[in-house]
């Protein structure tokens, strides 16, 4: 099993509807709004790193209101 996180930035005011449309993505086990850089923190699950950075990364990039993902593998 392959996660990541997804850290994903949203246009001002639209984190909580985005949070939502992230929480319902397939791939997607666990989204939260954080303060920082970013807007929210996602944490999504597939059997290889394709299913994780190609489905859910592609996914959560093509909501909308989002303006900047970055994508973290975790190695352990």
């Amino acid at each position: 099993m392959v996660r990541a996180f997804i850290m994903v930035k949203v246009e001002a005011g639209h984190a909580e509807a985005t949070l939502d449309a992230v929480v319902a993505l397939e791939r997607v086990t666990e989204a939260h709004v954080v303060a920082g850089d970013y807007d929210i923190v996602a944490e999504a699950e597939g059997e290889e790193v394709y299913d994780v950075l190609h489905s859910a990364s592609n996914a959560v990039r093509a909501l909308e209101h989002v303006t900047d993902t970055k994508t973290y593998v975790c190695l352990e």
